[in-house]
């Protein structure tokens, strides 16, 4: 079902992208709208689609706090086409599709080889969303203690009583799968990279916390001790309290990172290329005591570096398609990491211009082992961005885009930013959807540190026009990233 990553390694060739997530969509999933966006890519020239993670997510519908590492959001599952399914009988209804039931043969022989061949996950994934859904969508610390910590008799019961359910979770993810792996045929069919995300810590009401306690640091019963965030910046003076619960990297080591090589094995059989979001957790991350309130107590505590890296080259190869976030608070011990696996990093334009020369986001400073980007899913859309500005700022922007690129003073945004992205020296550079439509503050994804409003942002039926793509196709063959 899988099909072989393309083999070129992230920004190694001029190429520029698009960075849409799924759950932007008009109607998100895995079918015609995500087959509308290579159509757009390839009339344009954009070679890379970006997404979020496409995990399942939380009532927040944050992707970075998914219920699983591995599995696929049951939403973005397509019931247009799995209504238009040849495996089934004709007359099964799309419900009842969607639990198995008037599968053929064949299909359920393809669902077999997929829960044998995925079965380090998905038993799991499959027994804790169906206990959640028994339990009211409470978290794994909060049920009974025999299904809390996995006791055998409490799991042998709840599989015998629940045995259906807990089949047609995992044939439901069977369906997303092929459906994902039939919009990844046609992006290789497209010359299209997929471009994914590994969030590097994992939520903590999660199956992978639930099935691995071991590899993380809990106490008795299965709470944090310490959680993740980072410590305070220039931006809060409190830091950033994320509440993940911590691997215990030391206990992973002892099985050569069998677990994280599982993760990058999944991630790299969705996309080609996969960015790990706060690499710098790799080097060191910040410890924060559980029952502090922020994040001003916590501490750095060393990450597992290169042992953790070597471990993953044995699944991605000696040239990882991997990209560092490398965003924020980075040390050189990050820099010496991310350049000793030749892993690029990440430039983000709006934060060039704060009037220091020697800005590593600054175009003068962008290196072609990098990945720019106008923004990303966390940033305003450069529009709104451009607005929040006061006159000083936007003409230091100005100064600053002629004198480095000569791009015209009088070119509007987001335009100008785009071609600013487009000449970076950089070879890879991502522009969000909000930019290439034009579109303000409203179509702003994510803020972090908020709850409301974010994720829910949702393109407009045809915004992703002919005329859109030609315009588009004639910038990137100026600034030579048509590949």
């Amino acid at each position: 079902m899988s099909i072989e990553a393309q083999s070129e390694p992230p920004a190694t060739r001029r190429r520029a992208g698009l960075l849409l997530p799924i759950g932007s969509l008009t109607s998100p999933g895995f079918g015609k709208d995500a087959r509308e966006v290579l159509a757009f890519l390839q009339k344009s020239g954009l070679s890379v689609w970006q997404v979020l993670p496409l995990g399942p997510t939380h009532p927040d519908k944050s992707p970075y706090q998914c219920l699983s590492s591995f599995a696929l959001e049951p939403a973005y599952l397509d019931e247009r086409e799995l209504a238009a399914d040849p495996g089934f009988e004709r007359s099964t209804p799309v419900s009842a599709r969607r639990q198995g039931e008037g599968a053929s043969e064949a299909l359920r022989a393809a669902f077999a080889g997929f829960r044998d061949r995925e079965s380090h996950w998905i038993e799991d994934y499959a027994r804790f969303m169906a206990i959640r859904e028994v339990q009211d969508g409470r978290c794994w610390l909060d049920w009974p203690v025999g299904l809390r910590d996995r006791e055998s008799h409490a799991m042998l019961a709840f599989e015998q009583e629940h045995a259906s359910r807990i089949e047609a979770i995992a044939f439901e993810q069977f369906l997303l799968e092929r459906q994902w792996q039939a919009v990844r045929d046609e992006a290789r069919e497209r010359s299209i990279f997929l471009f994914g995300d590994l969030p590097i810590f994992v939520a903590g009401d999660s199956a992978d916390v639930w099935a691995h306690r071991s590899l993380f640091q809990l106490d008795a019963s299965g709470r944090p001790t310490v959680v993740a965030g980072v410590p305070p910046d220039y931006f809060s003076a409190s830091g950033q309290r994320w509440g993940n619960p911590l691997f215990d990297f030391q206990r992973m080591a002892e099985d050569g990172f069998a677990w994280w090589k599982q993760r990058l094995a999944r991630h790299l059989a969705l996309y080609d290329w996969v960015r790990i979001d706060h690499f710098r957790g790799l080097a060191a991350y910040w410890a924060i005591p559980v029952d502090d309130p922020d994040a001003t107590g916590g501490q750095w505590v060393p990450g597992p570096g290169a042992a953790l890296l070597e471990a993953l080259e044995t699944v991605g190869g000696d040239d990882l398609p991997l990209v560092a976030e490398d965003l924020g608070v980075i040390t050189p011990d990050v820099t010496e990491l991310r350049d000793r696996f030749g892993l690029p990093g990440m430039v983000v334009l709006h934060f060039a211009f704060d009037g220091d020369e020697d800005n590593p986001h600054l175009p003068r400073h962008h290196r072609p082992d990098c990945v720019v980007y106008t923004g990303t899913h966390d940033n305003d859309t450069t529009l709104g961005w451009w607005r929040s500005l006061d006159e000083a700022g936007r003409a230091r922007v100005r100064r600053w885009l002629e004198a480095m690129q000569d791009i015209d003073p009088a070119t509007p945004m987001p335009e100008a930013m785009i071609d600013s992205a487009l000449a970076s020296p950089s070879n890879l550079a991502m522009l969000p959807v909000g930019d290439l439509l034009g579109l303000g503050s409203e179509a702003r994804i994510n803020v972090p540190g908020t709850r409301e409003g974010n994720w829910c942002w949702r393109l407009s039926d045809g915004a992703l026009a002919d005329a859109l793509a030609q315009g588009m196709r004639v910038r990137l063959a100026r600034h030579d990233r048509l590949a």
